[in-house]
């Protein structure tokens, strides 16, 4: 067939700071899908919106040819659904406690989520470390789990946005991750192709997350709701503290332990805070007048999360993987600690086996880090601090490594900070 458009005239558009067309981002997308766009004229084309952006219209646009490149879920359940997305953190297990509590308070949540890669931890690598429990769906497994239970956290289906996709790994080899129009576009195909009526956004800033700045990420929010809203899905955004990790747990049994925790009426209070203002957030676009701490002290959300598991093979009740290998960390002198870096405890646990440097990497399933101390609780001289865990002890020096300067003691404590920093709209 003949080609509406040449790769080379859309790349040299964008390239010399145009706009796109509606007609050229449909072509350029599904050529490149149906390999009629060659990858160096993708990576191109990706350089040049990373250098030269794109306006609101132009993502949103970008954004529907993306899902226009694969299926939509029909999510066809008597409950209201409602989505939860995270733009990835370091002890960021919330999406484990939150979906079940979410469900138990009425709603249906379908989480298709992703694995790790660098510092920031994957769901379904933490998830996969309890026994039996399987990561892939299919569709109608996915909407009579929802049905059924009114949570399923899996793998996206293989029909899901190929086209991101495919963009994605070009994106991770090319330097062009951290561009803001990409990044919004490829969260919102995939959560928009779901089928939610509803979505919540947690777009994490400060030194473990993707955007280092409060700027950057209200940015990103922004995109993120207005393609959201474009596209007919209520949508609302948090912008929440990534400088510290998240609770006392990086890694991935060792957060499924924690979130077990929470499940069941303790867990750290941080990680108790946020899944809170997520869950209120997400009822309230569902239109369920429900209180998710009386759901979450009743127990419900704990029965759910077994359910939820147990359908999809996984023993709820069976023990965690424990990991051959245990470092501890002790404090250097007395005071209190003043920071712990989420970024230095997120490659340290990555450098121990529970992350990814490429998508075909195995992880331990048993690697990680328990954070004993925060900041603001005093320490002596010899307390443990972090507890490394790992199979391959030979990691440890490379961890301590990704560590050295990643915490400070002082005489005082620091001043706090809240988790949710910001809400937009």
């Amino acid at each position: 067939m003949t080609e509406p458009f040449a790769a080379v005239d859309v790349i040299r558009t964008k390239r010399d700071g145009g706009r796109l067309s509606d007609a050229q981002i449909a072509w350029v997308v599904d050529a490149y899908t149906r390999g009629v766009v060659a990858e160096e004229q993708m990576a191109a084309l990706a350089m040049a919106i990373f250098l030269r952006g794109m306006d609101v219209a132009e993502i949103s646009r970008w954004t529907g040819a993306m899902i226009d490149s694969g299926e939509r879920l029909s999510l066809k359940v008597s409950r209201p659904t409602v989505d939860k997305h995270s733009t990835g953190g370091v002890g960021d297990k919330i999406t484990l406690p939150l979906a079940p509590l979410v469900a138990a308070c009425g709603a249906a949540v379908p989480q298709l989520s992703g694995r790790g890669l660098g510092h920031t931890g994957g769901t379904l690598d933490k998830l996969e470390s309890i026994p039996g429990w399987r990561a892939s769906l299919s569709t109608d497994e996915i909407a009579r789990q929802l049905e059924d239970v009114g949570a399923v956290v899996c793998a996206a289906t293989t029909g899901l946005a190929p086209a991101d996709k495919k963009l994605y790994a070009l994106r991770d080899v090319t330097s062009t991750v951290e561009s803001i129009p990409l990044i919004a576009s490829s969260i919102m195909s995939k959560k928009i192709a779901e089928g939610a009526a509803g979505l919540v956004l947690d777009v994490k800033t400060g030194s473990g997350a993707f955007m280092k700045t409060l700027s950057q990420a209200q940015e990103l929010a922004r995109r993120l709701v207005d393609i959201g809203t474009a596209h007919g899905v209520a949508t609302t955004a948090l912008i929440t503290d990534m400088n510290v990790p998240l609770g006392r747990a990086v890694g991935n049994a060792v957060e499924v332990a924690e979130s077990v925790s929470v499940l069941q009426g303790g867990g750290p209070a941080d990680v108790v805070e946020l899944t809170l203002a997520l869950a209120r957030e997400m009822l309230a676009l569902a239109g369920l007048s429900v209180d998710p701490a009386e759901v979450l002290a009743s127990g419900r959300a704990y029965e759910t999360w077994c359910r939820m598991i147990a359908a999809q093979g996984g023993d709820p009740e069976a023990d965690l993987p424990k990991p051959s290998h245990v470092h501890v960390v002790k404090a250097p002198s007395s005071g209190v600690l003043a920071s712990l870096d989420a970024y230095a405890v997120g490659v340290a646990a990555w450098r121990l086996g529970a992350g990814r440097a490429r998508k075909e990497d195995p992880v331990q399933a048993a690697a990680g880090i328990l954070c004993l101390a925060k900041p603001g609780e005093a320490v002596s001289a010899g307390d443990p601090l972090l507890e490394l865990h790992t199979d391959t002890p030979d990691a440890v020096p490379f961890a301590l490594a990704a560590l050295e300067g990643g915490y400070s003691i002082s005489d005082s404590a620091p001043a706090g900070s809240p988790i949710v920093l910001e809400t937009i709209r």
